[in-house]
């Protein structure tokens, strides 16, 4: 596929980038300085930023597929949607937050989401508060294909494993705690891109 990958340069971003690049298929990756993206067959870096609708929705276009991997705090979440929607890209991919997973731990009833949790990092409710924003408004969006993953509690650099299980609203865990590393989240993110199972809905990854 011909790919759109937004944020290429972060974290999750960079990680998917490799996957992609990894299963052969062909990557613009937009990012604002588009010397952090490393040279890579395949791969096309451009400027761009989300803010710019009219740019950002001409570097979209004609793409198979669109992943934005950005921050939710800094991102005007209705702009960027309605910019995919304006490319005219028939596949949205997002990379999402735990914050609005429900979580069923300890005393918590099934129902709670993890921002609402008592011993929520306060550091966090601000960029896990925007996703929840973002998810709400793709969930009430009528044209575009769309599909959010949202990661584990802790979303870190790892391993490429292979090794996870896939859930929908509810928060995963295991003896270890929540988790899953940025490598694991491309796999199911791109798994997701090539054989869509979770068409206009949210699910989620973790060990």
């Amino acid at each position: 596929m011909h790919v759109a990958l937004i944020g290429a340069s972060g974290n999750a971003g960079s990680r998917i980038l490799a996957e992609l690049v990894q299963r052969g298929h062909t990557v613009t990756a937009i990012v604002r300085n588009p010397a952090r993206v490393p040279v890579l067959s395949g791969v096309e870096a451009k400027a761009g930023d989300v803010a710019d609708e009219a740019g950002l929705a001409a570097l979209l276009a004609g793409h198979d597929a669109v992943v934005s991997a950005v921050p939710f705090a800094t991102t005007d979440a209705a702009r960027l949607i309605a910019t995919v929607r304006a490319a005219g890209v028939p596949r949205y991919l997002v990379v999402g937050g735990a914050g609005s997973l429900e979580v069923a731990l300890g005393n918590f009833p099934l129902g709670l989401t993890l921002i609402d949790a008592p011993n929520f990092p306060e550091a966090y409710k601000q960029e896990a508060g925007a996703g929840s924003v973002f998810l709400d408004l793709l969930r009430a969006e009528k044209q575009l294909d769309w599909t959010f993953l949202s990661p584990s509690a802790m979303f870190i650099p790892g391993e490429r494993t292979g090794t996870f299980r896939l859930g929908t609203d509810l928060l995963l865990s295991n003896e270890n705690g929540s988790s899953i590393s940025f490598e694991d989240f491309a796999i199911a993110l791109v798994d997701e891109l090539e054989k869509p199972a979770h068409s206009r809905a949210r699910f989620t990854v973790g060990y």
